[in-house]
């Protein structure tokens, strides 16, 4: 199905823009002439500006901040493709924001992850790239190829970077169903877990920490979660943790979709920093004291890469191609963190 020869062909949707041309500054590519247009009643028109027969290409939308629109246009870019006579199209969605809804826990509900994936499945996507759903067992709504990359690489590195791994560090989960992530992180890190007792009561997006489940006091915490919308639970985490004696408090998220007023909340918070992805383009973030901002479109273009000419994607994750992959990423990017 993929060719795997000729150059790589880079599409952006309206809001995946900056990640793919950072993705194409990565491989030293040029963009794929495309554009979108929004009329005046919210109609979405899409258009490729070349050629693309034959050809394998890619184009990058998040489902982030404006998840209708943004899941409608990529439909709107894979159908283009395919009526165009491109020979193959991966969608690659750095934010997969409907991977909340993977399961029917309520009555009447909608599936709502279910349906995206027969959606872009009926328009023809061929093969999905998505990083860090918010559970993984959604890889399995999918018939066509899913490769699921990880942040944690990537924010274990710039933590190690940061000095604060030592003896007093404990990886802190926000609720029981990111225990796994956080013991993930514990073992790169080489320290202990402890864990929130979080529980929600509605859909508001504000959760109640109600417990922390191990031993933090005297400690300095790193808490860990897939993404934060309001702040709520990170915050609740970070006042609970130094309720029980903790000492400095730290974040890493692997996307960030807070706006202005969320980020607001961290100002007063104990936080000293939150690392995260750009895979949420958050011009907001980029302002914050607190919020340490480090790109996921290397790895991205990485796996566009070994996808183009046909390697196995197991390379992307061997630990010593990964660690080359990091140190090349990283030197580009800590001089423009420690502006921040």
């Amino acid at each position: 199905m993929f060719s795997g020869s000729g150059i790589i062909r880079i599409y952006a949707g309206k809001s995946g823009r900056p990640f793919a041309e950072r993705m194409c500054a990565y491989l030293g590519a040029q963009l794929g002439d495309s554009e979108t247009i929004e009329f005046s009643e919210g109609n979405l028109f899409v258009r490729v500006n070349e050629s693309i027969r034959d050809k394998d290409v890619f184009i990058v939308q998040p489902i982030a901040r404006h998840p209708n629109d943004e899941f409608t246009e990529l439909l709107f870019w894979i159908d283009a493709f395919k009526r165009s006579s491109a020979n193959s199209v991966t969608a690659i969605i750095p934010y997969f924001s409907y991977a909340k809804g993977d399961k029917k826990d309520e009555p009447r509900v909608s599936i709502r992850a279910r349906v995206v994936a027969d959606c872009l499945e009926a328009v023809g996507v061929d093969r999905i790239i998505f990083m860090d759903l918010h559970a993984a067992q959604i890889q399995g709504f999918f018939k066509k190829p899913v490769d699921h990359l990880l942040a944690l690489p990537l924010l274990c590195e710039y933590v190690r970077r940061s000095g604060i791994v030592n003896e007093d560090l404990v990886v802190v989960s926000p609720d029981a169903g990111s225990a796994k992530r956080a013991h993930e992180y514990a073992k790169q890190l080489g320290c202990p877990v402890a864990i929130g007792d979080k529980t929600r009561y509605d859909h508001s997006e504000n959760a109640k920490v109600l417990n922390i489940i191990g031993d933090v006091e005297g400690k300095n915490c790193l808490v860990v979660d897939d993404f934060s919308i309001s702040g709520g639970t990170m915050i609740d985490v970070a006042l609970g943790l130094k309720a029980r004696g903790a000492k400095h408090i730290y974040g890493a998220l692997s996307h960030n979709c807070m706006n202005e007023k969320a980020l607001k909340r961290f100002d007063d918070s104990p936080y000293e920093f939150i690392v995260t992805t750009d895979t949420v383009e958050c011009p907001e973030a980029k302002a914050h004291p607190k919020i340490k901002i480090i790109s996921a479109a290397p790895m991205f273009a990485q796996a566009v890469k070994i996808i183009h000419d046909k390697a196995p994607m197991s390379t992307l994750f061997d630990q010593r191609i990964s660690k080359r992959m990091m140190d090349m990423s990283l030197a580009k990017q800590l001089t423009l963190l420690d502006e921040q």
